[in-house]
């Protein structure tokens, strides 16, 4: 292998460790990074710890500091569409997962008796199950009907909607910005739905506040 692959590899695996590690690459983007200090981290987490693989670790940590400054533009982009936007906050929300072998037409009839209440409903497929995204005053029907096709389910968490302008439309990256600062600040995603101008977060509802907070773009 040339000194030039080895570069390369090694700026590959820097830039991957990073993006695996959210607190790190904030850190990063904000400029309080000792780089020799990270460098001999990295080196040591990803077993690269000859003095050619640690100045190239230093290296490529440098250059994508410079690649997540150019992002900066999009992201002010992103936080103006977000600044624009409402956001609806609903508690007692319930998930459930279904197999795929579940009676649609029951599916169908839950949906339009809940919907008739102006309730939450959100019915999403996968490959190999069903999430049913609803209120927790609807349990006790669900549960009765899909008993045999319930896989698990999670009570008690809270639902955001991010609503915004059809902007979204042309703004790359507002879905990856908000998972992203959730991840950083340690609150788990349960269900993301993206629709259109709607953008829907299930978290733990012990997380709600820092959530609102995280989400306070004006």
């Amino acid at each position: 292998m040339t000194k030039e692959e080895n570069t390369q590899t090694t700026t590959d695996k820097v830039i991957t460790y990073v993006e695996e590690h959210p607190s790190i690459k904030s850190c990063l983007r904000k400029g309080i990074v000792n780089y020799s200090s990270l460098a001999r981290n990295i080196s040591i987490e990803l077993e690269l710890k000859n003095n050619s693989n640690f100045d190239a670790i230093v290296i490529a940590l440098r250059r994508h500091k410079i690649e997540l400054d150019k992002k900066k533009d999009n992201e002010k982009s992103i936080v103006s569409v977000l600044s624009n936007s409402e956001t609806e906050i609903k508690n007692k929300i319930t998930v459930y997962v279904l197999t795929k072998n579940v009676d649609l037409t029951t599916i169908d009839e839950l949906q339009k008796n809940i919907r008739t209440e102006y309730g939450t409903f959100y019915f999403i497929e996968g490959s190999a199950s069903y999430t049913i995204i609803t209120q927790e005053k609807y349990s006790p029907t669900i549960e009765q009907k899909l008993k045999h096709s319930i896989i698990k389910q999670n009570r008690g968490l809270s639902m955001i909607n991010i609503k915004t302008t059809k902007e979204i439309e042309r703004t790359t990256g507002v879905i990856a910005f908000l998972t992203s600062l959730l991840a950083e600040n340690g609150v788990n995603i349960y269900e993301v739905i993206s629709c259109w101008t709607d953008s829907i977060f299930i978290i733990q509802k012990e997380d709600l506040n820092k959530a609102i907070s995280l989400f306070n773009f004006e």
